[in-house]
């Protein structure tokens, strides 16, 4: 508890509020339309009882960049204890200048001076609203003339609830982002009635309720207790604080940067937040607690550290990576972690089989891409098998767990080599030498090389700037998550004069450090400074299914997106090749599947706002070294000002990605030729006949029924009963049945056909 106290301490000091809102901020009632708050007046609204303001912040280190906040704001905090509890945008940030208006169309809008646009909006403008009001609960309202409540800040939690706050179906809380990248942090409420928190969208290390439940939402009472509670108030769950029912004036629930969820309160005395319940007990069991700095373990004073126990790892930048085998040519030996559990991230699919500890260890012997497994034995003997340098975990003398990490072996002592001594030379006649033809030729060579080198040491100065410039941007600091802007010179300087074309407007570079990069070429009439806001947004974005975007190019007319590498090409070219598409066995196949539907569910539900792929295909599929499936070119869609609905765009993915598993599981690119077809043999029971030829007889059959029903889902032309990104996931994880599907196309026949006779009657 007191390193907690210590914790949350650092994160109010670091916290810099601006001291001028405090001067400048007016409690009031009514927020009317045009009001504005800017950087440089640091003004505020605040509302009637003066415990909550609005305004402008920003960090000691970031010294030039704001956010727009809900704070604490009563006297009795003291400025530096003043917690945000709400972030227009989340993650956005804007420079000197900017400013924050409710503008006269009911619009609340966040304009960044320094790219010249808006960089996020409440999407009011419609809705007739208006004025605005920050209650006394910190909730940040828009009404209409009749006082309902249009939009509210409530609705669009960043990482912390305040009493009173709902977290409904689907929403989720997101921890704090660090050097400029998203946090993989999240607490969800799913369907079934189950708060759960979670690391990316696939691994649930906490959870609460029973999955019986529908429609629940978690809320913060003010007796300091977190709830499940149905729609009438109902309470299915509650745990309770600390301090549950003493008399404390403020408190929130946070989803910290460590992965914990904590509720606080304020402590009037010792004038500090003070944590009075916390999810996980042991931070040792939030998944990936260390990350990639090692293990996590408890030292003398029961504060967990975390450690790097494996003495033969790759420690660069901090990282504490197991040794790739790759190059282990002396043979590699299985070095024992007693009371240690491990397990892989990035990716996160561990290998699991039953089996014997000596058993564990020969299988990662002799696989060479296993670098570590552990071995648990709790009623059943599991061996868990990494394929990945980054590993993480936990241990404890409690922990029954063995781990084994591979390395090389000591390389042999080799033989000593000793000089040889040169033989004697034969004495040999000395020559007449010219000495005024040697001076002539020395003369005319050294004027000659002099002339060359003057014109190479101008052109690798010039080339050495550019390396330099993109070295210091690429590697400004240890870690550095920063999207690397460059010239349309350093584009050519990357690419090699654009000469290796891998796709269509698609080339692979190299960045300095011989990182492989792909350079895709956009459209040059894009407006700069959408194609700046869109970039910003997706370039904050990670997941281990998405492409990395590393850096983009936006000068004068020239518009380029830099992405990480995929060493296997694009997923089409195996699709269309006979040779390749021996590669796609049905296993990996329906892991592409898993893996590409995983990616589309974090974008639509995951990340800050919600983000379409758009354009969601074969040849927007990578594969990566390991064959593993990156999605690319997503959110795209921002570049060209495509605007629909939320649920019009998550239902094109889902048709599309419907498209990508009938393509994946029958080898045709146009499934648009072979749907009825595919449709009417898997209603006559004959499935396979849909399968790709070029398959062996290593088809599943279960998954392959799995595989159709929820492809034919996704393709339904009536968009109500299309499924959810989400439910294809548990689809196709095997943990949500799917229905058979109706014919895919019946509903469109019958709207086109109401379509034709509404068009024709108007003609009459």
């Amino acid at each position: 508890m007191l390193e907690q106290d210590r914790f949350l301490h650092g994160f109010a000091l670091l916290l810099c509020i601006c001291l001028g809102s405090l001067l400048s901020g007016i409690a009031v009632s009514e927020i009317p339309l045009g009001s504005k708050l800017s950087v440089g007046e640091s003004n505020s609204w605040v509302s009637s009882n003066v415990d909550f303001a609005i305004g402008f912040y920003n960090f000691p280190d970031q010294p030039k960049q704001f956010s727009v906040g809900i704070r604490f704001n009563s006297k009795s905090v003291p400025v530096d204890k003043q917690t945000v509890v709400w972030v227009a945008g989340g993650d956005v940030t804007v420079g000197n200048n900017s400013y924050f208006q409710l503008q006269e169309n009911g619009e609340l809008v966040l304009f960044d001076a320094l790219q010249g646009e808006e960089v996020w909006t409440s999407k009011t403008s419609q809705l007739s609203v208006a004025l605005a009001v920050l209650r006394d609960d910190g909730n940040l309202v828009l009404l209409n003339e009749n006082r309902d409540v249009i939009w509210q800040s409530f609705d669009s939690p960043t990482d912390t609830l305040l009493p009173g706050q709902r977290l409904s179906t689907f929403r989720t809380l997101r921890a704090a982002s660090q050097n400029y990248v998203s946090s993989l942090y999240s607490l969800y409420m799913n369907v079934s009635g189950q708060l759960q928190l979670r690391w990316e969208s696939s691994i649930i290390y906490w959870s609460a309720g029973r999955p019986s439940h529908s429609n629940l939402s978690a809320v913060l009472s003010s007796d300091g207790s977190l709830q499940l509670v149905a729609l009438n108030l109902e309470r299915f769950w509650s745990v309770f604080g600390e301090d549950h029912n003493d008399t404390v004036r403020f408190r929130f629930l946070r989803l910290d940067v460590d992965g914990n969820l904590r509720l606080y309160s304020w402590m009037e005395v010792s004038q500090t937040w003070r944590s009075v319940w916390q999810a996980v007990e042991n931070q040792c069991n939030v998944f990936a607690t260390c990350d990639q700095q090692g293990i996590c373990a408890f030292n003398a004073s029961g504060s967990h550290v975390c450690t790097c126990p494996f003495h033969h790892a790759v420690q660069s930048n901090s990282k504490c990576l197991v040794s790739s085998q790759h190059d282990c040519k002396p043979g590699s030996i299985m070095v024992e972690h007693a009371n240690m559990f491990l397990y892989g991230i990035y990716p996160v699919h561990d290998f699991i089989s039953l089996t014997s500890l000596d058993k564990c260890k020969s299988m990662c012997l002799s696989d060479p891409s296993c670098t570590a497994v552990t071995f648990t034995n709790d009623g059943s003997a599991k061996c868990r098998m990494m394929k990945t340098q980054y590993v993480s975990g936990y241990s404890d003398p409690s922990l029954s767990a063995t781990s084994f990490v591979k390395r090389c072996s000591d390389p042999l002592a080799a033989d000593p080599i000793f000089p040889l001594k040169s033989p004697p030379q034969a004495y040999k006649e000395p020559y007449n030498i010219c000495i005024p033809c040697l001076v002539g030729a020395a003369s005319g060579t050294i004027f000659v090389f002099i002339v060359i080198q003057l014109g190479m040491g101008f052109y690798l100065y010039k080339r050495k700037n550019i390396y330099r410039r993109l070295a210091s941007l690429a590697h400004s600091r240890p870690g550095s998550k920063c999207l690397i802007i460059l010239s349309f010179t350093e584009i050519k300087e990357l690419t090699g004069n654009f000469s290796d074309q891998i796709g269509p407007k698609m080339f692979k570079g190299a960045l300095p450090d011989k990182q492989p990069v792909a350079v895709k070429e956009l459209e040059g009439t894009i407006e700069a400074r959408k194609f700046r806001a869109a970039v910003s947004k997706v370039g904050s974005i990670y997941h281990e299914g998405l492409a990395k975007l590393e850096g983009y190019c936006c000068e004068f007319d020239h518009r380029y997106l830099v992405y990480e590498y995929a060493e296997n090409g694009s997923l089409d070219k195996y699709i269309e090749n006979p040779t390749l598409a021996e590669r796609l066995t049905w296993r990996k196949r329906m892991d592409i599947s898993l893996s590409v539907g995983r990616a589309i569910f974090y974008l639509h539900t995951e990340c800050r706002e919600f983000l379409c792929h758009g354009n969601l295909k074969c040849e927007n599929v990578v594969l990566d070294e390991n064959f593993e499936a990156k999605v690319k070119e997503f959110g795209l869609g921002m570049l060209y000002g495509e605007a629909s609905s939320r649920r019009a765009s998550a239902q094109k993915d889902v048709e599309d990605f419907g498209k990508m598993v009938l393509t994946l599981v029958s080898g045709f690119k146009e499934v648009k030729d072979v749907l009825d077809w595919a449709y009417k043999e898997w209603m006559e029971g004959n499935p396979e006949n849909v399968v790709d030829k070029r398959l062996k007889n290593e088809v599943d059959a279960e998954e392959l029924e799995c595989a159709l029903r929820i492809a034919f889902w996704c393709l339904q032309a009536d968009e109500r009963v299309k499924p959810s990104m989400g439910e294809v996931v548990k689809v196709l994880e095997g943990t949500l049945p799917a229905d058979p599907p109706p014919p895919p196309f019946s509903c469109l026949i019958s709207a086109r056909e109401v379509e034709d006779t509404s068009e024709s009657g108007s003609e009459v």
